[in-house]
């Protein structure tokens, strides 16, 4: 990876050079009045200082980028985005051994090559701090290596298995999810997380599976809901609920939030995304989806600020995946019309010539948004193999699909990466795409990693850091009307809140904001914007603008050519 990215930034560093040296051409940081608005003199001398840190490499890019406002992270697996280290402290407390040989977790009693996860923690000897380092690498990504008839496809995946009998970590995992979106200045998340169904796998199994419902009938559809709701499907709403409002409540207290106090995961936002298993039997995936939309729905009636969304979860390219692609579309979509209210967002297009027939590769992404109404994908990435890829784009940047990219998962699951990836040709044709982590744990990365590499892999100017930061917030499942007054256009914001934007909120604005979730987070985030490109006005950052514009003075970029726009 390290490797990759000093050749990109070599790569890079030319152009930047290149175009710094053309002089008064496009604005700093590629700027024009449209999507974002004629960018004011901070933004500009800013996106001076980020050309700096740019040509100054990965690490000091990093760095920049790491205090970087990036909105939102909509894509993130709870259990894979927790930390190796942690999982193995949590196996130790809840009393499970490590199998030495398959190092994962088992349930006791601990004999033979099962030890007690309790003796990988506290003071331990050189040989037990190099198996505790095997066992790290086997969670994760870590150190992983191809090899004959393993991929890191089925390593990444393996990792959810070897986790196996661990307990409800729920509250310590989003509070270590949250803490690290603080450290980043990142500040919102939509986490997918599986509630408890065993009560709906059971009565789907009693009720059984029909012809009628294979060929995805409507009015069987219709029957097969009524009689799982008839059979207590429902009795599971609650679980779901509580799931969620414990674990958020659980963080908080952990996070001592509302005190003196209060640690910085606080201020990140926490939504819940219910993820169903895509690789059960279609009368389970069935009896998953309806308890999602149904447990979806309830939370926010109740106005719980936890669950807003539904998504199908497992690999892709698994057989049962494969086989049922288009009844599980038909089933969200059948169910998405009994509960218009609650959010979808697919994994659709994860996927690569190399782990399915070509025919497996022509459809998905149209059917998740026409048959499955997505209002979100995710991935995305074998978009050119789809039939007629083209007026695909075109029907996704018309409807406003955000595309959710997850970049180091990309290159690790599926072997693609850099120009093969579909990431600038969704920006090319006006797509809205924002960057997340997917699993970050499992990958060993965090947001800020995926900004640096974007940045360098596809040579993102300052504006292009925040239109995708933006677009984040933009399709975010919060409830409210957006604070923009047209769709993925930030160059102007409502009427009631249209300002020069001191940070100061106008009366008639503050009353909007009051009303809408979403276009609240979105102020926030300008306001952050505000605040961090505030920092580089001042005199000690003078000489990187000489590092991002070598032969010219300092205050010379400031001074645009307006007739160059």
């Amino acid at each position: 990876m390290r490797s990759r990215l000093a050749v990109r930034f070599v790569q890079l560093a030319a152009t930047v050079t290149l175009a710094a040296l053309s002089g008064c051409g496009p604005m700093p940081g590629g700027s024009r009045p449209t999507p974002q608005g004629i960018p004011s003199r901070a933004e500009a001398r800013t996106a001076l200082i980020y050309e700096a840190n740019l040509r100054q490499g990965p690490e000091t890019l990093r760095a920049f980028l790491n205090d970087f406002p990036k909105g939102a992270d909509l894509h993130v697996h709870l259990s894979g985005a927790v930390y190796a280290e942690t999982l193995i402290r949590d196996a130790g407390e809840d009393g499970l051994c490590v199998d030495k040989i398959a190092l994962s977790f088992a349930k006791p009693p601990c004999r033979g090559n099962l030890i007690p996860a309790t003796q990988l923690s506290g003071n331990i000897d050189r040989q037990t701090q190099l198996f505790y380092d095997k066992l790290i690498d086997s969670l994760s990504v870590r150190s992983f290596v191809p090899m004959a008839g393993w991929s890191e496809h089925d390593q990444f995946f393996a990792v959810f298995d070897r986790m196996n009998g661990l307990g409800d970590h729920a509250a310590e995992w989003v509070d270590e999810v949250a803490s690290r979106a603080a450290a980043e200045n990142n500040q919102y998340l939509e986490l997918m997380q599986t509630p408890p169904f065993s009560h709906a796998l059971e009565i789907a199994h009693q009720i059984g599976w029909n012809a009628k419902l294979a060929q995805a009938d409507p009015q069987a559809f219709a029957e097969f809901r009524q009689q799982l709701l008839d059979h207590g499907l429902r009795d599971e709403v609650a679980a779901g609920r509580n799931a969620a409002l414990q674990a958020e409540s659980g963080r908080k207290q952990l996070e001592h939030c509302g005190t003196a106090q209060a640690a910085p995961g606080c201020q990140v936002e926490v939504r819940y995304i219910y993820q169903v298993l895509r690789d059960f039997p279609p009368e389970v995936v069935f009896a998953q989806t309806l308890l999602g939309f149904e447990t979806v729905e309830a939370s926010m009636n109740a106005k719980d600020d936890t669950w807003v969304g539904i998504n199908l979860v497992r690999p892709e390219d698994d057989f049962v995946s494969m086989r049922d692609y288009t009844l599980h579309m038909k089933i969200v979509g059948y169910l998405h019309s009994v509960y218009p209210g609650v959010h979808i967002s697919l994994h659709a297009g994860e996927l690569a010539p190399s782990l399915v027939p070509p025919e497996g590769l022509r459809f998905h992404i149209r059917q998740a948004v026409e048959l499955g109404d997505a209002e979100r994908i995710g991935h995305g990435v074998d978009v050119m193999y789809e039939d007629r890829p083209r007026d695909l784009l075109t029907e996704l940047a018309a409807r406003h699909i955000m595309i959710e990219i997850n970049l180091s998962s990309n290159e690790g699951i599926l072997g693609v990466e850099g120009d093969a990836h579909p990431f600038p040709v969704y920006r090319a044709v006006h797509v809205p795409v924002a960057l997340s982590t997917d699993d970050e744990g499992v990958s060993r990365i965090d947001l800020t990693h995926e900004y640096v590499r974007a940045a360098i892999d596809y040579r993102l100017t300052y504006r292009d850091l925040k239109q995708l930061a933006r677009t984040g917030m933009e399709h975010d499942f919060l409830p409210g009307a957006s604070l923009w007054a047209k769709p993925d256009d930030f160059s102007k914001m409502v009427d009631a809140c249209r300002t020069d934007f001191t940070g100061e909120v106008p009366t008639p604005c503050a009353d909007f904001l009051r009303g809408s979730q979403k276009a609240s987070a979105q102020w926030e985030l300008e306001r952050r914007f505000r605040e961090f490109e505030a920092k580089f006005q001042g005199s000690d950052f003078d000489r990187l603008l000489h590092v991002a514009r070598p032969n010219r003075p300092a205050l010379l970029p400031l001074h645009y050519c307006p007739l160059n726009y």
